[in-house]
């Protein structure tokens, strides 16, 4: 995992709390939201994942606690509530599909892509 965020830090210039939390967010929507199998072996493929997700579901800011939900628009708000912008967003999720595809393979990957409801806007 540390490797890992290092590499989004770098990439989005952010803090590593950030760019942690981050990928707490982004893979507890997509256990939530993507297909099962890949999103699993995603998850699994990433040491120290289920903390960082479990830390993302226990840390809700106030305005994502009043839109609720875990769809697509939940997860962005989470992201923005961070301090990111859309750009910022953009980069950590394309370097983590990419991380996701050196991991998983293009095939899961492409799934988790293709299988998860508004994914596609941060690719």
């Amino acid at each position: 995992m540390d490797e890992l965020i290092e590499r989004l830090a770098d990439k989005a210039g952010l803090d590593e709390s950030v760019a942690e939390k981050t990928i707490g967010i982004i893979l507890a929507f997509l256990r939530n939201e993507g297909p099962q199998e890949p999103v699993q072996a995603l998850i699994d493929s990433i040491a120290g994942a289920e903390a960082a997700i479990g830390a993302a579901a226990s840390s809700r800011s106030g305005l994502s606690r009043l839109i609720g939900g875990s769809g697509v628009m939940a997860m962005g708000t989470k992201l923005l509530g961070l301090g990111l912008s859309m750009s910022d967003i953009k980069t950590i999720a394309r370097e983590l599909f990419k991380a996701g595809r050196d991991r998983i393979g293009a095939e899961k990957m492409g799934a988790i892509l293709e299988g998860t409801p508004g994914l596609r806007q941060f690719t």
